[in-house]
Parts: C-alpha cells; structure tokens; sequence
C-alpha cells in the first residue's frame, strides 16, 4: 500500500526521532534485556532445570532432590530464571512451585537443544561414549502412532516417574514408573511391538526400558521425542493416572 504524503507525515509526527547518541543507548539498552535471557541460559544446571519443569511443575525441593543439589543452590538458578521471566511460581502453603513461563519457553530450550546436537559433535560423541549406538522409532505421524495403539499392534510405554505421566501423557500410553519394567514386561504380550518414551531426546529411561525389553524377547524400539516436544506440535495430551489402553 502507498502511503500518502500527508499520512507519512502524521506517522513521522508520532515517532521519536533519535539522534545517533540516543540512539546508542537505545540499542545497548534493548540488547541487555536481550543479554538477561542468555545469561539465564548459560549454566548447565539451569538448562537441565527447564527441561525437568518442561514435563510438570516442581517445588524447589523437588528439584533440588532429582539433581543432587542443596535446596539452597536450588533455589538460587531458580531466581536467576524467574528474574529472566523464564519461570513463574505459586505457593501452597509454606512450599513455592515453579513452572515454565511459557510455551516459547520450551520452543526456547527446544531450539537451543536441537542446535547444538546439529552443531556441535561433540554432543553425538557423549552420546556414544555413554550410550551406544540408539536405536529410535522411524518418523510417524501422531494420528498413525495413535491408530496403531488404539488397534493393538504397539504397546505404548512411557517410563518417565509416575507424576509426570499424570500431568500429561500420550493418549493410550501404559505408565512405567523407573524400575518397574521388568515386572511389567511379564504382564504384556509377546506378539506386540513395544515402544517407549521418555522426557527427551536425551533421556536415558527409554533406552533402559527397550534394553531390557529386548532382553526379555520383545521387539522394542524408543521414540526419539519425549512428551514436551509431542505437546509443542500440537498433538493430543491425556491427564491422570492411565489410560484403556490396548
């Protein structure tokens, strides 16, 4: 659309005009508050802290607990991430809980994930020294993955801890607390395929559970993503303590 010159006029009425040195610090203000969220990202701990709250909130406790961590050291990532607006909290009580702040808050941890396993190869080295050559299911639509548990043909596991299962789980998905597979697998069929899921792509729970599912003579195979990175695409979540699953 062209503009008019009376209506470019009016639009420049309303705009600041900054000279070079007002500029300036417009620009090294911004990109601070930019600076903020990296800096927020720049520990190990606090990135492995996104991921755990990206599968359910947590108390500090909690958290402190799943990391090996004093509850104080805890506590300080957390304000660190809070103050970057990258989680957000409730008390209950005399206990505080924190969330992620955001879906962009994943797609954040997400992308920065998905960029350094492409760009760095040092991560794929990691991943070799510790776990071997993976095995992974081969791409498939939700609505497939979905008919094929619904029908019988797959044995969906989910092996993260129980309370995440509750907050959010793959429709049709069997909960299989860290454990408890080898008590589970005597319960299945052994005509069905198993595949397993966890909280990642890094998550080594799914790669137990289809290890010891192969050595209990089933065919099993993980999926590469976990129940975040299923919910980001839009896919269809189920809440609670289990599912009719097949």
């Amino acid at each position: 659309m062209v503009l008019t010159c009376r209506r470019y006029s009016s639009i420049l009425l309303t705009m600041k005009l900054l000279d070079h040195a007002t500029h300036r610090r417009f620009k090294d203000e911004l990109y601070q508050e930019f600076a903020r969220v990296g800096q927020a990202l720049a520990s190990p701990r606090r990135l492995e802290m996104l991921d755990l709250l990206a599968q359910r909130e947590r108390s500090v406790e909690d958290l402190a607990q799943e990391m090996g961590l004093s509850v104080a050291n805890a506590s300080q990532h957390l304000r660190i991430l809070a103050h970057a607006r990258l989680v957000e909290t409730r008390r209950e009580g005399n206990r505080i809980f924190y969330r992620l702040a955001g879906d962009q808050v994943f797609h954040l941890w997400q992308a920065l994930r998905d960029v350094a396993e492409m760009r760095l190869a040092e991560i794929a080295a990691i991943v070799q020294r510790y776990l071997g050559e993976r095995d992974q299911l081969e791409p498939v639509d939700a609505a497939e993955l979905l008919r094929r548990v619904e029908a019988g043909e797959v044995v969906l596991l989910d092996v993260r801890p129980l309370e995440e299962y509750r907050a959010g789980h793959i429709p049709g998905a069997r909960p299989v607390p860290p454990g408890q597979i080898e008590q589970i697998l005597q319960a299945l069929p052994r005509d069905r395929e198993i595949v397993a899921y966890c909280r990642g792509p890094f998550c080594v729970f799914s790669d137990e559970a289809v290890a010891l599912s192969r050595q209990a003579g089933f065919m099993a195979r993980r999926l590469r993503i976990g129940l975040p990175d299923w919910r980001a695409h839009g896919w269809p979540v189920a809440k609670g303590d289990t599912d009719d699953a097949p």
